[in-house]
């Protein structure tokens, strides 16, 4: 095929020159902050092991609360810390369990993991591995229809929202929009970040998926991130980032697949949410390793303990202290306090009973 003509590709070409100016704007500021990349060195191993960590957890409670998981960050480091040993009770746990797995793999072996089928296919399937109600349907392509629909206060279907592609022709669209995706980003057709938006707005379009389709779009998009070398998507969370805008999120989607396979097709919506998000990730990014505010990578929690420490007159403090004035458990107080150790928050004093801590600003 000559994908110059493709119908994912030609909508590229289309684009407004206003929008396109808005565009290359936001990548500007983003690419910035990639190219300065050597600024991380500030930052030791340890710290950026500890931060990884984190985006690993907010990364995966946030990509499924998206789609309706309960579960807290504090639940789903919990888990995290424990896979091996505990019991998976509920389809929460099953669904955090393996987005968790496939986040971690994927922050290890981007360089290695190519954009094919059978690795799309392979992390549907790993992120359902737990669930036991998905088993007849994970790593496959949908077989019935998984249309957006509209329904009234008693569950009845009032309307379609969205008609994605159908079962039929999803493998086929599937096997064309990788091959699409792999040309465009080989050739340079346009910059990095447009082709890797217009694959996630189609990817999430076709809908391939009976289940999941969300959570599997927004780790191709850490992987493909990744891929490009936007290294900060390892310490600053692209899923967060998301949820905290989750009806800005629907808004473009709907707003663009409203011309989707039509004569004149407008991705500007999504397109500019997309990059929106990731440059919140660089602006985030750029603080931190300047050394900066680091309230935004802290669940709440852990911001509360933050916070209370910084109004500490003395801003030295014992877990004690910390248990006591904020009424949490001391398991979770110990662990907040090893993560800000970890970030270079809080300086150890002492050893023992006797241990304090004091806030390093």
């Amino acid at each position: 095929m000559d994908w110059k003509d493709f119908r994912i590709n030609t909508r590229l070409n289309t684009l407004k020159s206003i929008d396109i100016e808005k565009f290359y704007t936001l990548i500007a500021e983003i690419d910035a902050v990639k190219n300065s990349w050597y600024l991380a060195k500030r930052l030791s191993p340890q710290i950026i092991e500890q931060l990884t960590q984190s985006v690993i957890i907010t990364s995966t409670g946030a990509s499924n609360r998206i789609e309706g998981n309960r579960l807290t960050d504090e639940e789903v480091e919990a888990l995290y810390k424990n896979l091996n040993v505990q019991k998976l009770k509920n389809r929460d746990q099953q669904e955090i369990a393996g987005y968790l797995q496939v986040l971690e793999f994927i922050f290890k072996e981007y360089p290695h993991i190519p954009i094919s089928e059978s690795y799309i296919l392979q992390i549907h399937k790993k992120i359902l591995d737990y669930s036991e109600k998905d088993s007849g349907h994970k790593g496959r392509y949908k077989v019935g229809s998984n249309r957006v629909e509209a329904k009234d206060e008693h569950g009845a279907v009032v309307g379609v929202i969205f008609e994605p592609t159908p079962p039929y022709l999803v493998k086929k669209e599937m096997l064309e929009l990788i091959d699409w995706y792999n040309w465009a980003i080989n050739n340079k057709i346009k910059h990095p970040l447009i082709l890797i938006a217009n694959f996630i707005f189609e990817f999430l379009a076709i809908h391939p998926f009976q289940d999941g389709n969300g959570r599997v779009s927004r780790l191709l998009t850490n992987l493909m991130l990744l891929q490009q070398g936007y290294h900060f998507t390892t310490i600053v969370s692209h899923e967060k980032m998301i949820e905290k805008n989750k009806a800005d999120y629907y808004l473009a989607l709907n707003r663009t697949q409203s011309s989707w396979k039509t004569a004149k097709e407008n991705i500007t919506p999504w397109m500019l949410f997309f990059l929106h998000i990731v440059k919140l990730q660089a602006t985030q990014a750029f603080t931190l390793l300047e050394g900066g505010n680091i309230e935004h990578l802290l669940s709440p929690k852990q911001l509360s303990l933050w916070q209370w420490a910084l109004h500490n007159k003395s801003l030295e403090f014992s877990r004690k202290d910390a248990v006591e004035a904020l009424n949490f458990p001391e398991r979770t107080v110990e662990s907040i306090i090893k993560k800000l150790l970890a970030m270079k928050r809080l300086q150890r004093l002492g050893e023992g009973p006797a241990t304090r801590y004091k806030v390093i600003r």
